[in-house]
């Protein structure tokens, strides 16, 4: 379904309970798998990924489809080379058999385990024997991917004589892995990072009830709201001043935008404030998920920076820089915005009706993978949206 959006006072005002993090959910389910004993996680994500995710580690069949949950594939590549001796074909949509899994595939691999190429060689679907894993000194390129090293330090203290994962090259979105770690510390799990090497030795998960607080990546689309109305008091609930998501990063990055966050009570409050000059260049290695919302409204306000640290958008749901820049020339023409099979598309372009009238967003159920009450919320902050029949 396609809708049409506008907003017809540009004012924004609104209490919103934002999704729970999808990135900690996710690592969660898989530490929840690997633990021995069962424990609680409240406010799990209601998203197409985690769902997908908690499908796949029920299942009871050995032939596992992912769809498009890219984090959910490469967790699972990891976590089903540890169950010794099963069988498993792992694939995805059409477009996950389009994103490299080469260098995940190579590190396990070389821990010894069976894994095989399916179609093309590099990619899904794979075939994946479980395998005792004995072996524990392995090398990856951190410029590849941050959920490669978090799939392999989630499976780390399981393996009977752990991990020392050497990282080469850069670390792209490194606070991934910090959140990563940060997380296995709760359930008991201790490690050394030094230098570019992190050992995690033999060790078991220790249960205990676990509370996800909300997504600070949902949260950068109200960052943009805020940043491109002509006045805005945005209540967001869940999020805590020390949070372990890196995208928490929004709040610097906007507020050279008129954006001011007042943290309170667990939640935050966006109001506008008087607008600084933006820096020359962005480095976005740590926080790629950002760039949409905040190219879209430096678009928007016609300000100018150089980015950095985008190298991993052109494997996303989509070529992320390819599609932003495309649908950008849209806004002067057709007003008619393609969201190829993006979540973050969708969610980046709708705020811009704030600037650019009404917008058409095709394809707006591809929210539901990371936001699935995204259009209702917008409608709780004076968003008009009309479906479209034909």
């Amino acid at each position: 379904m396609n809708y049409k959006i506008h907003h017809p006072t540009k004012v924004v005002e609104c209490e919103i309970d934002l999704p729970s993090s999808k990135s900690i959910s996710n690592r969660l389910l898989i530490i929840q798998a690997l633990c021995k004993q069962e424990f609680a996680i409240t406010n799990l994500s209601n998203s197409v990924d985690t769902k997908s995710l908690q499908r796949a580690l029920k299942s009871t069949t050995t032939n596992i489809d992912v769809g498009a949950a890219g984090t959910s594939f490469r967790f699972l590549t990891a976590y089903l080379s540890t169950l010794v001796g099963n069988r498993f074909i792992l694939t995805g949509s059409n477009r996950m058999k389009e994103r490299p899994i080469k260098e995940l595939v190579n590190a396990l691999l070389e821990l010894g385990v069976e894994i095989k190429y399916l179609e093309k060689s590099g990619f899904p679907p794979l075939e994946i024997i479980g395998t005792n894993i004995k072996e524990n000194k392995i090398s990856i390129d951190g410029q590849i991917s941050s959920q490669f090293i978090s799939a392999i330090l989630l499976i780390a203290p399981t393996l009977k004589n752990g991990i020392e994962l050497t990282i080469s090259g850069e670390i792209v979105s490194k606070p991934y892995i910090i959140m990563t770690l940060k997380l296995m510390k709760k359930f008991g799990i201790s490690h050394t990072w030094l230098e570019d090497t992190i050992k995690i030795k033999p060790q078991k998960y220790s249960p205990r009830d676990y509370d996800i607080e909300a997504d600070w990546s949902a949260a950068s689309f109200w960052y943009e709201i805020a940043a491109l109305s002509s006045n805005c008091n945005i209540r967001l609930n869940g999020l805590t001043e020390n949070s372990i998501q890196g995208d928490k990063k929004v709040t610097d990055l906007f507020e050279n935008l008129g954006v001011q966050t007042k943290f309170k009570n667990g939640s935050i409050i966006l109001t506008k404030k008087e607008e600084n000059l933006i820096s020359k260049e962005v480095n976005l290695i740590n926080t790629p998920d950002l760039y949409q919302p905040l190219k879209c409204t430096l678009f928007s306000k016609k300000l100018i920076t150089k980015f950095l640290g985008l190298q991993t958008l052109k494997d996303k749901e989509t070529n992320r820089i390819k599609a932003v820049e495309k649908e950008l020339l849209k806004l002067n023409t057709t007003k008619k915005i393609t969201t190829f099979n993006d979540h973050r598309m969708a969610m980046s372009f709708a705020p811009l009706c704030l600037r650019h009238d009404t917008l058409q967003i095709n394809d707006v159920s591809v929210v539901d993978k990371s936001y699935p009450n995204f259009w209702s919320d917008l409608k709780k902050g004076g968003f008009i949206i009309t479906p479209l029949t034909h």
